[in-house]
């Protein structure tokens, strides 16, 4: 595009589980730990939460400019799980992957909860 501003192209998808009782405790850390940084450097940033009787599922989905822009941020392999130091504490079991998916359309507006 060539109004100047960047576009997203690329979402970046985690998922995490932890377990109930941890739940709030966790995504207070990971928001300190591992969300404001992501937000500095991502174009965009959402969190998103579901709890189970089981267990609570997190997923971050951050939005890049390019496979590029998202690896300077994560370091050569944008595809690498990037563990919090805390996270073999919290969660049922630390994640093997992440999903990266070319945005191909974007229709409505997304807004956030307070």
């Amino acid at each position: 595009m060539t109004d100047g501003v960047k576009h997203p192209t690329i979402a970046r998808i985690w998922r995490g589980r932890t377990r109930p009782g941890r739940a709030d405790e966790y995504e207070a850390y990971n928001y300190e730990v591992g969300i404001k940084p992501l937000i500095e450097k991502a174009l965009g940033v959402q969190t998103l939460r579901e709890d189970r009787s089981e267990y609570t599922e997190f997923m971050t989905i951050s939005y890049w400019e390019s496979v590029a822009a998202m690896a300077a941020f994560t370091g050569a392999d944008p595809s690498a799980i990037h563990h919090l130091p805390r996270d073999p504490e919290f969660l049922i079991e630390l994640p093997r992957e992440i999903q990266i998916l070319q945005l191909r359309h974007s229709h409505g507006q997304t807004g956030g909860a307070a």
